[in-house]
């Protein structure tokens, strides 16, 4: 591959955006070469596709001031600066990671408790079972009868692919973000920029978990947005990662199937979605279903597989592991690597997050409803088609203090990175469902 400046890639990125979203924003173009300046070095171009993608969230909200380097790449790494009364979390569990097999490589996802039940019963595991048990028992089977095995119990597992070139020549003649407008032509006016921030007054019903759906809402809410994420009362979340995502949100716990829950969809401007589109489908919240009975809304859709596979669920490691960056990051062409952050994630979360502040511009001059979507293949596909290099660049050092913000969360000393969008700063995150299901 020729080689390209950070300016061209990040130039060629953000014209396929405004593409996508039909909305070109005045000055898109400026100060394009400051994406080479971010620390988050790897063989690929993560630096470019991070700095784009916030930078697309700025430009289209009205933002002139281009992001810094330094902060964006502090923002996709949050979870390594996030500390509880001065304490680190456990990021990831004991069974989730790389395991060598007898022909090759899996990647297990294992930090929710359900997800690792599955995992022990497919292997046969008992619940006091370490990672050696688990790296024993995988190394004398195949990959794909390991991974068959956790599917059919419920759990996440993927072999480790190399890359699939055609494959991801077909994701890439689709948009990355896509914005599809809905039959219904009804004007919506007043809806964006009539307050000291462009999105205050817009209500967004938050259905997502993890990190790219809850960086949208968090970027929404960043913007002025009421954002209200409401979680099944049955899936526990680790509350250390909603206060990494959780910034400006309230949060509560509501079963979908409710007449409580379709009262406030009947007040709400956006809905974000982030669970498998089968499981939302059977629930009657699906895309379709919310724009059939309420034409002018704003539905944006987030998933790792895309649309044409609703029931595979998946997280930013296993598609890394799966769609050849694994391989391609690899420190030694045999162990598999990762990216310098979960940037799939994080990028994911910006390019949703534009999309629907798009769409909400376009609601003023157009009327209509919108459905917008990514998925994390996709921004996969987007960033192996980029420019790479043979080795990253070293890792540059920079001072942290001025990246991170300290709150008082009822009487916990919560510290996390600051926003990557200039010259915003978040409110402090509530604890995980402690607030009213209300507007």
């Amino acid at each position: 591959m020729p080689p390209t400046s950070p300016s061209d890639t990040a130039s060629t990125l953000l014209e396929r955006v405004w593409t996508d979203i039909g909305l070109r924003p005045h000055g898109a173009d400026d100060h394009l070469g400051a994406a080479g300046e971010t620390p988050l070095p790897s063989r690929l171009a993560t630096a470019e596709l991070a700095w784009c993608s916030v930078r697309a969230v700025g430009l289209v909200s009205g933002i002139r001031t281009p992001p810094d380097g330094d902060r964006i790449a502090m923002s996709y790494r949050s979870d390594r600066v996030l500390t509880i009364d001065r304490a680190a979390p456990t990021v990831w569990a004991p069974l989730s990671g790389f395991w060598q097999t007898a022909d090759g490589w899996i990647r297990t996802h294992a930090n929710y408790p359900h997800h690792a039940a599955a995992l022990r019963g497919a292997l046969s595991l008992r619940d006091e079972s370490t990672a050696r048990d688990l790296e024993r028992i995988v190394g004398d089977r195949r990959s794909d009868e390991v991974v068959a095995a956790v599917a059919d119990a419920g759990g996440l597992a993927v072999r480790v692919l190399p890359e699939q070139p055609a494959v991801d020549r077909a994701l890439r003649r689709s948009p990355l973000v896509e914005l599809e407008r809905s039959r219904d032509r009804s004007r919506v006016t007043g809806r964006i920029g009539s307050g000291a921030r462009p999105l205050d007054g817009i209500r967004v019903l938050d259905l997502t978990r993890v990190i790219a759906g809850p960086v949208c809402t968090r970027t929404l809410a960043l913007l002025g947005a009421d954002v209200l994420r409401l979680d099944p009362p049955h899936l526990p979340e680790p509350e250390w990662q909603h206060f990494d995502t959780g910034h400006g949100k309230r949060s509560a716990l509501l079963d979908a199937r409710t007449e409580h829950f379709r009262a406030l969809l009947d007040h709400a401007d956006v809905v974000v979605l982030g669970y498998r589109s089968s499981s939302l489908a059977r629930l009657g919240v699906a895309a379709d279903d919310l724009l059939a009975r309420h034409p002018s809304l704003v539905v944006a859709e987030l998933s790792a597989w895309g649309c044409d596979r609703p029931e595979r669920a998946g997280f930013d490691s296993l598609v890394q592991a799966e769609s050849g960056i694994a391989v391609v990051e690899s420190p030694d062409g045999v162990r598999p690597g990762v990216l310098p952050a979960q940037a799939l994630d994080h990028s994911a979360g910006y390019l949703l997050a534009a999309g629907v502040i798009a769409a909400l511009r376009r609601q003023e001059d157009e009327g209509g409803g919108f459905r917008i979507s990514t998925s994390l293949r996709r921004v996969a596909a987007e960033l192996l088609g980029m420019a790479r290099q043979d080795e990253p660049q070293p890792a540059r050092e920079f001072d942290t203090a001025p990246h991170v913000a300290t709150f008082d969360v009822d009487g916990l000393r919560l510290t996390t990175a600051r926003p990557a969008l200039p010259g915003l700063e978040f409110a402090a995150p509530r604890r995980w469902s402690r607030d009213q299901p209300r507007w």
